[in-house]
């Protein structure tokens, strides 16, 4: 089966067959400058499944959540007819959309994570905000694919072609390089902001984090720490010890939405 994507959307192609396509909001970030936000022609012969030829416009699977197909909603395993006009939308992991076909069984509302190697940074921060995230620097990309299929986790990476494995079923390209703005950025894809939960994660391991009496870790503190702070928290895991100075604070204020 051989088929071609055209650059050009008013190319008719040298396939027996074309449809059309049309990727919507984020989706287009995926495509060539002129492919974006117009209707694409896409040549082909047989009856492809669906999935090929919106990877072949290099768009990830995990990072779509609905087709229609001439009006009516579709699966993956659609095959692709002769002069089929196809719409393809993102995910819309704060939207119910049940209503319509998903593409994957449910969504991730547990949002937990699995990070590649390029955004360790982010991984703290997640943690920092209570968020489950796995990381290590010594994944590779089959590891992470592993990781989030066992684990039904969200995977989040820089590398989008990470996200082509068949057995991710969710996952995420991160658009900015700055930390901070990848922490907000993953935020409002996810609508995360409500369930921000400061010292539930242990920032160095993603063990979890529970209070501790301030008499256990005494000996483990500065003597300034001992004098101003009264709450402390403990990872379960690796032991790390952890309170409310300012850099809470600042977080909250960054990133927690009033409520109203």
């Amino acid at each position: 089966m051989i088929a071609t994507v055209f650059e050009d959307a008013g190319a008719l192609g040298a396939g027996p067959y074309a449809a059309e396509f049309r990727f919507y909001e984020e989706l287009n970030d995926f495509l060539k400058p002129l492919q974006r936000k117009r209707a694409l022609r896409y040549c082909f012969s047989g009856h492809p499944g669906i999935k090929d030829p919106i990877e072949a416009f290099g768009v990830p699977h995990t990072e779509v959540e609905l087709i229609v197909v001439n009006g009516e909603s579709v699966g993956f395993d659609y095959r692709l007819q002769p002069g089929d006009r196809v719409a393809v939308y993102p995910m819309f992991e704060s939207f119910d959309v049940s209503p319509l076909l998903r593409l994957r069984d449910a969504p991730l509302r547990r949002s937990a994570f699995v990070l590649d190697v390029n955004l360790g940074k982010l991984a703290r921060r997640l943690r920092m905000l209570g968020f489950d995230a796995l990381y290590d620097n010594a994944y590779h990309d089959s590891q992470v694919a592993d990781i989030a299929a066992r684990e039904h986790r969200i995977v989040l990476t820089r590398d989008r072609r990470l996200l082509f494995a068949r057995r991710i079923t969710h996952g995420y390209w991160v658009r900015a390089v700055d930390p901070d703005r990848q922490v907000a950025e993953v935020l409002e894809r996810f609508d995360l902001h409500g369930s921000i939960r400061p010292f539930a994660r242990c920032m160095a391991c993603n063990g979890v984090v529970e209070p501790v009496d301030k008499a256990a870790v005494w000996d483990r503190l500065e003597p300034k720490t001992r004098l101003y702070y009264d709450r402390f928290y403990r990872c379960a895991g690796c032991g790390r010890v952890y309170w409310a100075g300012t850099h809470v604070d600042d977080m909250r204020q960054r990133y927690l939405r009033p409520r109203g």
